[in-house]
């Protein structure tokens, strides 16, 4: 094995674990791959839909698992863990339930396909099918645990192809740059489903990839060996609870199993590459340590076997008779079934503050509640120190509640969100910035295949609240690349809450619910609302929280109802007013939250007005005016005296300069001459 940087691999030497232990592991090991077996005859027996087996992969896990602690260290296991998870306290019967998506299954309920690991007990978060993104969020929860003041250390791992994103790499970054106790497992078994390794990582091997991370410890060592395996985890470990930074264990090991029950390996796999592989298998190669070593007897080994075959045989019969889950309960966990405020009975009170601009009152509310709640983390590009974001959103934070608090990241979005999630799930509540809409895409797959899955795919066991501040939108010039509408996107995804204020007052009250809420949040701030004059207010005071759900009618009429949001609330007002000159009553509702949205107030109004406006700074094509058009046809058709109209963005990218821009975005003039279609329909 290589140990740290430069020392040469060499051969296990004799364990310190007793034979007790060291049979324990055999046990282990042998369970896992008697699992994968048994799975794969209920697969055929129609009993189980798909298997992705660690057949081969069980020295390093288990090895791995007897260094760490259960209940006190995080995990982060990939889909082939299953020797791993069951050393950290699955038993035969919770993976067999997960397998038959059994409603008792420990990490979802049934809900998620087997293999994406999850267990609160043990501490093991909620897994997803998406490859690379556990390893920003272990990133996340080594943090919290360096903040709370622990020992405990955070396991995450992959295969070789895994490596191959660039969240990897923004991981052992942020890892190596604040020396966090993570532990990074590679299992290399040469193949990322029927992807060589050679086509995967230059140079063939990540190992030597990652040598510039200065705080990274390197170990390389035969993964089907446990004696071996279990030396180098027992040091990476311990370098991490002693404060000396991650370590990355790139661990040899073999895939004597396809990919999954959907791969052929024989069609790209020759038979003598099968053949080595099963000459290193771990197991008859621990059998022969252990008997060699006299720690077990040939008889000693059988007994084991047949006492795990019947464990396993005994556990699906009893797996077999249990209820699946009930698709009554698919709406149950989507969101938290917390509320911060209601909706119900509640008034908006008069306020009675100075006169505030929305910017400062985003800050403000960020202060009150950084100053609330002591888990709040302020973080994101060039959010810390004195600059206070290129919004100034942030500016005084850091100096009031330190770095410590408020403090800058790495300039990437997938570490931003990433990291959030590993926060949240230990207990802080991240309020991170997104510096502009338009670059939170490299987030997305932290967003939407993480953060808004999460509660649901665990069943609700593990939940990951946190706010994404973001400033959108256009009328500032731009374009191409810092004026983009992203609201319609967001709406799209179950799970996040979607929020976007038009006024200072709003914008307090909004947020300092979101920063509270057991959701997460995709806070939209609207650029060209931060400092205008007609969104600044009177500032509430620091108790006021505004429920998520309240549309507001800002203005009230009779003839024509607009329905809008965010910056569009402003341009709606003056068309009225410039209508109420010409005799036509309209009515502006501002929605201030699409998701979740006030239908009451939308279909209301259209019951009593009969002609509705939906008008939005998205892009005509696919923008949630579309989705509130459907509602109004589905629930008010009858009520309707005139088509449902909508006036939004045309449907091309944000051109640079006011002319271009003025002519792509929607403008006052464009909802006045709707407004008048409407009137003479």
């Amino acid at each position: 094995m290589k140990r740290s940087n430069d020392t040469k691999e060499k051969k296990s030497e004799v364990i310190s674990l007793s034979k007790e232990r060291l049979l324990e592991a055999y046990r282990f090991m042998y369970t896992a791959r008697k699992t994968d077996d048994k799975i794969l005859v209920l697969l055929k027996q129609g009993k189980i839909f798909f298997h992705i087996g660690g057949s081969g992969h069980e020295a390093i896990q288990v090895a791995t698992a007897f260094a760490l602690k259960r209940e006190e260290d995080w995990s982060y296991p990939y889909y082939r863990d299953l020797a791993y998870v069951l050393s950290m306290g699955y038993t035969i019967k919770e993976i067999l339930a997960e397998a038959m998506h059994r409603a008792s299954a420990p990490s979802s309920g049934g809900f998620v396909m087997p293999f994406n690991y999850g267990y609160k007990k043990w501490r093991i978060p909620s897994q997803s099918s998406v490859t690379g993104t556990q390893f920003l969020q272990a990133v996340g929860t080594a943090l919290a645990q360096v903040k709370d003041g622990t020992k405990d250390i955070v396991y995450v791992s992959s295969g070789e192809g895994t490596t191959s994103q660039g969240e990897f790499h923004e991981a052992v970054n942020w890892a190596s740059r604040e020396k966090l106790p993570v532990l990074f497992v590679i299992q290399d078994n040469k193949f990322a489903i029927s992807v060589t390794k050679k086509e995967q990582t230059a140079g063939g091997s990540i190992y030597e990839v990652v040598r510039g991370y200065q705080g990274l410890n390197r170990y390389e060592v035969d993964g089907c060996d446990f004696i071996a395996s279990h030396q180098v985890a027992q040091e990476a470990v311990a370098k991490a609870r002693s404060g000396e930074g991650p370590s990355l264990i790139l661990a040899h090991t073999v895939r004597l199993l396809p990919h999954s029950s959907s791969d052929d390996q024989r069609k790209y796999r020759s038979e003598e590459d099968l053949t080595r592989d099963k000459a290193r298998d771990p197991i008859p190669n621990f059998e022969k340590y252990l008997i060699s070593n006299k720690y077990a007897s040939g008889e000693e080994i059988k007994i084991i076997q047949s006492e795990v075959q019947n464990q396993i045989d005994q556990a699906a019969d009893e797996v077999e008779t249990e209820l699946q889950q009930d698709s009554v309960n698919l709406l149950k966990y989507v969101y938290s079934p917390k509320t911060v405020i209601s909706v119900d009975g509640f008034v908006e009170p008069e306020h009675k503050g100075g006169k505030i601009v929305m910017v400062d009152a985003i800050n403000h509310a960020m202060a009150e509640e950084i100053e609330r709640n002591p888990k709040i983390l302020v973080y994101g590009e060039d959010v810390g120190g004195d600059k206070g974001g290129v919004f100034t959103a942030t500016k005084g934070l850091t100096k009031k509640f330190g770095w410590e608090r408020v403090f800058n990241s790495p300039l990437a979005e997938a570490s931003i969100i990433g990291t959030a999630v590993g926060l949240s799930i230990a207990g802080y509540k991240p309020v991170v910035e997104i510096q502009f809409g338009d670059y939170i895409w490299p987030a997305f797959m932290q967003l939407r295949d993480e953060v808004a899955m999460m509660r649901f795919r665990s069943n609700n066991e593990w939940t990951n609240p946190m706010v994404i501040r973001v400033a959108v939108g256009g009328y500032i010039h731009g374009g191409l690349y810092h004026s983009q509408s992203i609201d319609g996107f967001f709406t799209h995804i179950p799970g996040l809450r979607v929020v976007i204020p038009s006024n200072a007052a709003d914008a307090k009250g909004l947020l300092k619910t979101a920063c509270r809420s057991d959701d997460p949040v995709v806070f939209l701030e609207h650029k060209g609302l931060y400092r205008s004059s007609f969104a600044a207010s009177p500032e509430p005071d620091e108790n006021y929280l505004l429920p998520f759900g309240l549309a507001k009618t800002v203005r009230f009429g009779n003839d024509i109802t607009i329905i809008t949001w965010g910056m569009m609330v402003q341009r709606s007002f003056e068309a009225a007013l410039k209508l109420e000159e010409s005799g036509v009553s309209v009515e502006v509702v501002d929605l201030r939250t699409l998701n979740p949205l006030d239908k009451d107030v939308i279909l209301n109004s259209v019951r009593k007005t009969g002609k509705v406006l939906i008008v939005h700074e998205d892009t005509l094509t696919g923008g949630f005016g579309a989705e509130i058009a459907a509602i109004i046809a589905s629930e008010a058709f009858t009520r309707l005296d005139a088509p449902i109209k909508r006036v939004a963005a045309k449907d091309c990218p944000i051109p640079y300069g006011p002319t271009l821009e003025n002519a792509m975005l929607p403008q006052t003039l464009d909802i006045i001459y709707a407004l008048k279609e409407l009137s003479d329909f």
